[in-house]
């Protein structure tokens, strides 16, 4: 095992990084693409400078170590995605001040209400059906509301 490790050099390290990169297109994850570069660096140094194998693995693992907060700074960030549609997953919480009229009437505090195609149980104080209503809050599936 140390005589495989004693003939790293420099292309060891080329071919090795080129296979991580084309592992990477194979296998779509964006980490195996730092690993390779990682790699290549490693192989360009060695040819510099022709270190021993020890110091030819550290500097893999230290390039390694170094891809990932460079990775973070690179990578798109996903609060674009969230700003686009601050709602999304949040069905409920999209609703919060909108004004809605009361299904059937809220009765010892429960009550429906449509909304679109679907109807929503409401909590709030007693009001007649045909009352409007505003939404205050949302708790999963169940919508607070205040008269309008």
């Amino acid at each position: 095992m140390t005589d495989m490790f004693a003939t790293l050099g420099t292309w060891n390290w080329l071919i090795f990084g080129v296979i991580l990169m084309a592992l990477e297109l194979i296998a779509p994850g964006v980490f195996l693409f730092w690993l390779g570069l990682a790699a290549l660096l490693t192989g360009v140094v060695s040819f510099a400078f022709a270190p021993s194998w020890q110091v030819q693995i550290l500097m893999f693992a230290v390039f390694a170590a170094l891809a990932i907060p460079v990775w973070r700074r690179l990578a798109p960030s996903n609060a674009a995605d969230s700003a686009d549609s601050p709602f999304l997953n949040k069905r409920a919480d999209a609703l919060i001040g909108r004004v809605f009229t009361l299904e059937k009437p809220i009765i010892d505090g429960a009550g429906t209400v449509r909304i679109d195609d679907t109807i929503w149980r409401v909590a709030g104080p007693d009001a007649p059906a045909g009352s409007r209503v505003k939404i205050v809050q949302a708790d999963g599936a169940r919508l607070t509301v205040a008269a309008a």
